[in-house]
């Protein structure tokens, strides 16, 4: 790092990164505690979240970090971040601006398993995913 470089933003040195140097991280809304999703997070993106505030994570398919709501603009607001007991798991409570999950969910767990075996949606989509990001 030079000179003209700041510091890096601080991040617990007790977090239990995988194998492959990736955290999961579950977002929940702040204000109803629903969960709204799981991703995976890297050092780096963990560090872009703290300092501005906003949820980034690492895509595993595409090789590299994002930040929520780049291509929606459904962006999270973070209030708080945890740990859990074993610094393997982060828990994000955070404001959601629209949708959570990329089919257009307000949270990605929009089905609910029945007894059956089969999956019932819950809720309707808060918006289209093909205007948002194509066919």
């Amino acid at each position: 790092m030079n000179a003209e470089s700041p510091d890096p933003i601080p991040i617990p040195a007790e977090i239990a990164w995988d194998a492959d140097g990736l955290v999961p991280a579950i977002v929940q809304d702040a204000e109803t505690g629903a969960v709204l999703m799981m991703a995976w997070m890297d050092e780096p993106a963990l560090r872009k979240t703290i300092a501005t505030g906003f949820t980034h994570f690492y895509s595993r398919s595409r090789k590299r970090s994002w930040k929520k709501g780049e291509s929606s603009g459904h962006v999270q607001h973070v209030e708080s971040i945890a740990v859990d007991c074993d610094a393997d798991v982060l828990l994000i409570r955070a404001r959601q601006e629209g949708a959570a999950c990329h089919e257009g969910y307000r949270s990605c767990f929009f089905r609910l398993v029945q007894p059956d075996g089969s999956l019932e949606i819950q809720g309707a989509p808060v918006f289209d995913p093909k205007a948002v990001y194509g066919p």
